[in-house]
């Protein structure tokens, strides 16, 4: 295997890396995804495929990651860049680049990475999740990403929030029509939300609570009890061996350990004795698993 190129084009930054055969990074270079518009977005990623090709020379492949999932007519749906709906991504991108593609999921792209040789590396089935501006959820098999017949496979994010209190139901309205999505629960801007100052960073928030800030405290709590209560459900209906965590959300301190604390109350017949198996860990690649994982979409 040569020099494989990975693309993730997210909806704020679209980045590109080469990865060697031995998945060390050559090149790496990112660049502000053009707002809202579908044909600047196509020559963006076309001049990172030049940029990186003049930089390390011609590779064997390009993988890209984007957001959403295909149509059978091979249109994007779904995706929260709603420039890139309806159209025709990947037929688009070949035609431009000359080349054929591998696309996939972004969070597809990050349980791909964490389970080639990340914090997964030799787990059958990871369930990947991106914590960040929204909420999206991907899975890798036996080091290969699972699909589904619809693409839909992970997305857990436009699944409600599980067991939902009184005060829960029906939830916050969301961008995909429904109410009270996991997305609408569990995202930054849902944590700032529910902690009454719309649009403030996550971290402010955790900052104040490691200063002894009550209130704040409580927004966290709040959070890891309905995040326990979401991969609960995900580990009745997949039961996977590693839930890799990604995104700026991810980062908060003591997270993962404070959603393994609460989690086997909702796991099917979890208990004392025999607590949930599944590991609960942070991506080892951080920001970067997207990448790499899009590179590694031809291995």
């Amino acid at each position: 295997m040569g020099l494989a190129l990975g693309i993730d084009l997210g909806g704020t930054k679209i980045e590109a890396a080469v990865l060697d055969a031995g998945g060390a990074t050559v090149w790496r270079q990112r660049m502000p995804t053009p707002a809202g518009d579908y044909a600047a977005t196509l020559h963006a990623v076309a001049g990172l495929v030049a940029q990186a090709e003049d930089a390390c020379g011609p590779v064997a492949s390009v993988g890209v990651g984007h957001p959403g999932a295909l149509t059978a007519a091979g249109r994007i749906k779904n995706a929260n860049s709603t420039c890139l709906n309806g159209q025709p991504l990947q037929a688009d991108l070949e035609a431009l680049l000359a080349r054929p593609l591998r696309l996939a999921n972004d969070a597809n792209c990050l349980a791909l990475s964490e389970a080639t040789d990340g914090a997964a590396a030799g787990a059958g089935v990871v369930f990947a999740v991106i914590l960040g501006t929204g909420v999206g959820g991907g899975i890798a098999v036996n080091s290969r990403v699972l699909a589904g017949a619809n693409g839909l496979a992970g997305e857990w994010g436009h699944n409600p929030l599980p067991w939902a209190g009184v005060d829960e139901f029906p939830g916050p309205a969301c961008y995909c029509g429904r109410q009270g999505c996991n997305e609408t629960w569990l995202s930054g801007p849902a944590i700032a939300r529910d902690h009454g100052q719309p649009g403030q960073p996550v971290q402010a928030i955790a900052e104040a609570a490691a200063a002894g800030d009550a209130a704040a405290a409580a927004t966290l709590d709040r959070h890891s009890h309905r995040l326990a209560r979401a991969l609960a459900s995900v580990v009745n209906l997949l039961d996977p061996d590693v839930i890799v965590f990604a995104g700026g959300v991810s980062q908060l301190p003591g997270l993962a350990d404070r959603v393994q604390a609460q989690w086997a109350r909702w796991v099917f017949c979890a208990g004392t004795d025999d607590p949930p198996r599944t590991r609960l860990v942070t991506a080892k690649h951080g920001d970067a698993s997207g990448v790499r994982g899009a590179a590694w979409l031809w291995r």
